[in-house]
């Protein structure tokens, strides 16, 4: 469960569920997660932050997967009801319906290239988007253009932000003549 800050000052209690491509830093033990390792990072109240790590693909693990959800399922249908152990061993007068959070409610920071025309105010028509938005930035680069080119690469990295926010801004920015190709948007987690 994770309460949300949103910025109208309302919090809200919820699940929030998500599976997509993230940049994380480097320092951080997830980010040695390779191959067909998975990873499994829980954070909780009681013990904080712990990760659960192992074989994640092929035909051994799956097989091994299988095998012990037809176990659980067995063990479900024969035994006595007085003695089932209920749904995630929890007892049904325990459990607690929670919303899962909507995606455009999200709070991270994000990566962004954009291809621009290499000419004046560029970075300054983008910067201003942002701003209208509340979207702070972190960091930002510029890479030299090539000889003989009009169009340069900009990277920016922004703080937290609401993805209803970006995803805003993007389009706006998107709409600009001197942004020559579609935003590269990828979520960044800070993992604390």
């Amino acid at each position: 469960m994770r309460v949300l800050d949103l910025p109208d000052g309302g919090g809200r209690d919820g699940i929030e569920v998500r599976v997509h491509p993230s940049l994380v830093a480097e320092t951080q033990l997830l980010a040695n997660v390779e191959g067909a390792m998975n990873a499994v990072l829980v954070h909780s109240d009681a013990v904080g932050m712990t990760m659960y790590y192992g074989s994640g693909a092929g035909g051994e693990p799956t097989a091994s997967a299988v095998i012990a959800d037809l176990i659980d399922v067995t063990r479900v249908h024969t035994a006595e009801a007085i003695h089932r152990v209920p749904h995630l061993a929890f007892q049904p007068n325990a459990l607690k319906a929670l919303d899962v959070i909507p995606m455009e409610d999200i709070c991270t920071s994000y990566y962004l290239r954009l291809h621009v025309a290499d000419e004046p105010g560029v970075l300054a028509e983008i910067t201003r988007l942002l701003a209208l938005r509340g979207i702070s930035i972190e960091a930002m680069t510029q890479h030299k253009a090539e000889e003989n080119k009009s169009d340069t690469d900009v990277v920016i990295l922004t703080h937290k932000t609401i993805e209803k926010n970006m995803l805003a801004v993007l389009a706006d920015i998107e709409l600009l003549p001197t942004v020559l190709a579609p935003v590269v948007k990828i979520r960044m987690e800070d993992l604390s």
